[in-house]
């Protein structure tokens, strides 16, 4: 299959759909798009049904529609492509991928990213806020790194985020990365005040700076900062 093959199936078979903006969804072809945007072939097919419906669920949100707007605004007005490189230093898994393209988020991309950034503690996935990539990719342009991010805490589930609050009083009750929307990051060689200081020039949600533990947690909540 050529290259003009790839994309006529594409616009074919993909539907834009809201995980709170345009997620791509339908029949990329797997093969092709691992090959294409660098995918680790790690999600397999009843990981790939499971978060679907969990994106079809998040689509019944109120609040989730109330976003649609915002986020139809941001990728319009975004680069052609985004890629990103990732890290989660608990699974050692790696992702090097385009994530956006031609004004869409593509969504075997997604898939790939959720089950990155699964909680390590159970394995349980769940869809990552793509308002939070999208910050990573304005944070390494800002901070003019390529290196992979280091993922020290991506999704928690309930009962993962119960547990570390009953070890610390450092983790939120409501955490949003039960919502799939925070990250805890480092970046090899670069000092975590430096990230903090980016991160904060951004102004595009909570940040968080542990400086002991050596890690930066972004959010996609209210522009807050926390730490010092």
């Amino acid at each position: 299959m050529n290259e003009s093959d790839i994309i006529s199936s594409r616009r074919k078979f993909l539907k834009n759909m809201a995980y709170g903006s345009l997620l791509m969804v339908g029949g990329i072809d797997v093969v092709n798009a691992r090959a294409r945007h660098h995918i680790a072939p790690h999600a397999h097919a009843s990981h790939k049904t499971h978060v679907h419906d969990m994106l079809h669920h998040h689509l019944s949100s109120k609040k989730s529609l109330h976003r649609i707007d915002a986020y139809t605004n941001l990728a319009q007005n975004s680069p052609s492509h985004k890629v990103l490189a990732l890290h989660n230093t608990h699974t050692g898994d790696r992702l090097k991928l385009t994530y956006f393209e031609r004004g869409n988020y593509v969504e075997d991309a997604l898939l790939e990213i959720n089950h990155l950034f699964r909680d390590y503690h159970d394995g349980s996935v769940h869809p990552i806020d793509p308002a939070l990539l999208d910050q990573l990719y304005d944070l390494k342009h800002s901070l003019e790194v390529r290196k992979p991010f280091n993922i020290v805490s991506g999704y928690r589930s309930p009962a993962t985020n119960a547990d570390l609050r009953r070890h610390s009083d450092g983790v939120a009750k409501n955490s949003l990365h039960m919502q799939g929307r925070a990250i805890d990051i480092r970046l090899e060689g670069i000092d975590t005040k430096r990230i903090r200081n980016a991160a904060l020039a951004l102004r595009r949600g909570g940040v968080g700076y542990y400086p002991r533990s050596n890690f930066v947690h972004l959010d996609t909540g209210s522009v807050r900062s926390w730490g010092s």
